[in-house]
């Protein structure tokens, strides 16, 4: 699969490949679990140093899918790790190309199950949304992909494996550190809250941020979160990147009904967490995202609402035509009337762009994604079975 596909609203489907590899999978780990587990499977101590950038290199540099690739390693250590490793990707059961360019990817990962992941080109950047759970457990009323129900959480190695998969695609690697990249920037806006899968959504982030491997920039990579209060702080000092709030009302009442975790933490604890948030600064803003659905929290109250609470937070608000979805029993917000609302935010000193929905036709625009895996319920054993080796 490559990038020279015509650019034509079409899908591909590619065959299941089933691998009964139940080898631990090195993509994912961070340098140092790397250079343990070099050590455990008797890697000399004074070469696994070398052999863990060699690795690391090979992996998120040239994109290796096997270890036979990398030939820089003697051909009796590339045994020794195809003997105690595997890599293991995520794997493409369907492409959609929509008119406008924007890639959707339905990806299986471990246990059959599938996630989404967009890829969104512009003239100046190439942004890769990219999923942390199967499922998601919020329900925002408004969202396509709150009405599947949660499954798992995404290990670090399905998550980094969404952001490998696309450089595949587009024909990524071994570009020069100067060359443009297609995959620019990261949203963490696809299936599931990052906030509720801290720890793995770090470890990946991390591996994407990693100087000597995929090398983005943490200011390239923009989490969003409903409002999982106590996890922002944390997010800030141990990520470092880029935050976005999934806002969407300007009171407690609509709030609740909309995005319902609003119920455990309210707007005002939810804003305080905001203006506490490591780095914020003029340079380096919140992002507000706001749905506009119409008749619901769309008025001009709403928009002089909205800038009185954020007063003080260095911020700019994405204004986000609501993007349909059967059954959803909203409404997108005039076109007029989002940029009234827009107008008001504005002169009160916030930019306020209107985000151009993307995809649309193979509905792979915000709040649209949904895969068809459905909850399973199993044990905990069961799980731990299910993502061993990732």
């Amino acid at each position: 699969m490559t990038s020279k596909t015509p650019i034509t609203p079409d899908v591909i489907t590619i065959p299941r490949q089933l691998d009964d590899n139940i080898l631990p999978n090195i993509i994912g780990l961070q340098r140092k679990a790397l250079a343990n587990a070099l050590n455990e499977i008797g890697t000399p101590a004074k070469q696994i140093k070398m052999r863990t950038a060699q690795i690391w290199q090979w992996l998120y540099v040239k994109g290796a899918q096997n270890f036979e690739e990398m030939t820089n390693l003697s051909k009796d250590f590339r045994n020794l790790l195809v003997q105690n490793f595997a890599i293991t990707r995520p794997e493409i059961v369907t492409r959609q190309i929509s008119k406008d360019g924007t890639r959707k990817y339905l990806l299986r990962v471990t246990g059959g199950h599938e996630v989404e992941a967009v890829y969104i080109p512009e003239k100046d950047r190439g942004t890769l949304c990219i999923s942390s759970q199967i499922g998601c457990t919020l329900t925002c009323t408004f969202c396509h992909t709150g009405t599947q129900k949660l499954v798992r959480n995404l290990t670090p190695a399905e998550i980094v494996g969404q952001i490998l998969i696309a450089r595949d695609d587009l024909d990524e690697w071994g570009k020069d550190a100067g060359q443009k990249r297609n995959v620019s920037n990261i949203v963490l806006m696809g299936m599931g809250e990052p906030l509720y899968n801290t720890d793995n959504v770090r470890d990946a982030m991390l591996i994407a941020m990693d100087n000597e491997g995929i090398a983005l920039s943490r200011r390239r990579i923009t989490l969003s979160t409903s409002g999982v209060v106590p996890e922002i702080i944390r997010t800030g000092s141990e990520i470092g990147c880029m935050l976005a709030i999934s806002f969407h009302a300007t009171t407690d009442e609509v709030r609740d009904v909309l995005v319902p975790i609003n119920r455990k933490h309210k707007i005002a604890e939810l804003l305080e967490a905001c203006r506490n948030y490591p780095k914020l600064s003029n340079s380096e803003r919140i992002t507000f995202e706001y749905v506009m659905l119409k008749n619901i929290n769309d008025s001009d109250e709403d928009a002089r609402r909205l800038v009185d609470l954020i007063s003080g937070i260095p911020a700019k608000i994405n204004l986000i035509p609501f993007n349909p979805w059967p059954g959803s029993g909203y409404e997108r917000s005039d076109w007029n009337r989002i940029e009234a609302f827009g107008d008001i935010v504005n002169k009160a000193g916030y930019a306020s762009p209107i985000r151009r929905p993307r995809g649309e036709d193979i509905m792979a625009a915000c709040g649209q994604l949904k895969s068809e895996t459905q909850r399973v319920r199993k044990s905990a054993k069961q799980m731990a079975e299910e993502i061993k080796g990732q």
